[in-house]
């Protein structure tokens, strides 16, 4: 059984994966746009990797380093 508060970091790892996936397509879809705004991808790319250290560090919190 789970405890609360690591059914809640699952949650939101969840949430935040599905976030990191949806910038994906938009990203996709800017890049490959005849219109492509240049400011808007790195605005994009900015948020994807700031979800991506919040991902990092929910997933260190849920599997901390084993000590050998």
């Amino acid at each position: 059984m789970q405890r609360p508060d690591e059914r809640e970091l699952r949650e939101q790892l969840a949430r935040l994966r599905a976030e990191h996936r949806e910038l994906d397509g938009l990203l996709l879809a800017e890049v490959t746009s005849p219109l492509c705004d240049q400011l808007q991808i790195k605005r994009l790319k900015k948020r994807k990797l700031a979800l991506k250290d919040k991902i990092a560090a929910i997933e260190d919190q849920l599997l901390p380093d084993i000590i050998a």
